[in-house]
């Protein structure tokens, strides 16, 4: 793991020659804290300009596993479409290794190191295309969707197929999803909707917390919606 940070740092400092720093998104306790094989990518906030953002990717590999490195002040508005684009690039290349993966990286407060949360198979849409596919996997699956939709960290509502409505935050969600989907014969698999100006900080936030959960009958769907 040393030698991934030092990796990490020093590829930071090249990409940063200019004094541009990315400030990465805080998460309490990361699942995966060790990638071998890794190139990275940034995503840097402009503090000068308004809704500025820009992407360094001269350092990716295709036949590695990518580290994009995400300024958590960016809006989810900003850094979504730059991600997409990773994403398209990395799936379209004559040249990429099976097996491979996307993370974003961030920093573990808890062991006060780096931290990764994989992003391979997640798939962005605006929030009504999102709702079409959650319709359509109804028609498939015998689970029952719900929808986990995000204002900001302190205003969540997590609605059921019967349409009740569970309000909560960061600090209750897990309690609130196990309470609200509590039932041991039904599966379920919840669709996430994120308001497009809130920061990554707060996206990788819920992504985290949703990481914790450790149920087989509670599947969190790769399809994610982004308000337009």
């Amino acid at each position: 793991m040393k030698k991934i940070v030092l990796l990490f740092v020093i590829s930071l400092m090249l990409a940063c020659g200019n004094e541009k720093i990315v400030l990465l998104p805080e998460i309490d306790h990361a699942n995966i804290t060790e990638i071998h094989d890794v190139s990275p990518a940034y995503l840097f906030y402009d503090t000068t300009q308004k809704d500025s953002v820009e992407l360094n990717r001269k350092n990716l590999i295709s036949t590695t596993n990518w580290l994009v490195n995400v300024d958590k002040r960016l809006t989810l508005k900003q850094a979504i479409p730059h991600i997409k684009f990773l994403q398209d690039k990395k799936q379209n290349s004559s040249h990429k290794k099976k097996g491979v993966k996307n993370y974003f990286t961030c920093n573990d407060t808890s062991k006060k190191n780096l931290g990764f949360i994989e992003f391979t198979d997640v798939v962005y849409h605006d929030s009504t295309s999102v709702y079409s596919i959650k319709e359509n996997n109804k028609l498939k699956s015998e689970a029952n969707s719900v929808d986990l939709l995000v204002f900001d960290v302190n205003d969540i509502n997590i609605i059921t197929m019967d349409h009740v409505i569970f309000k909560t935050d960061t600090s209750s969600l897990i309690n609130i999803i196990k309470d609200s989907l509590n039932s041991n014969s039904k599966a379920y698999e919840i669709f996430l909707r994120f308001e497009k100006d809130l920061t990554f900080q707060d996206y990788i936030s819920i992504k985290s917390i949703l990481s914790e959960i450790k149920n087989e009958h509670i599947k969190i769907s790769n399809h994610e919606g982004i308000s337009n």
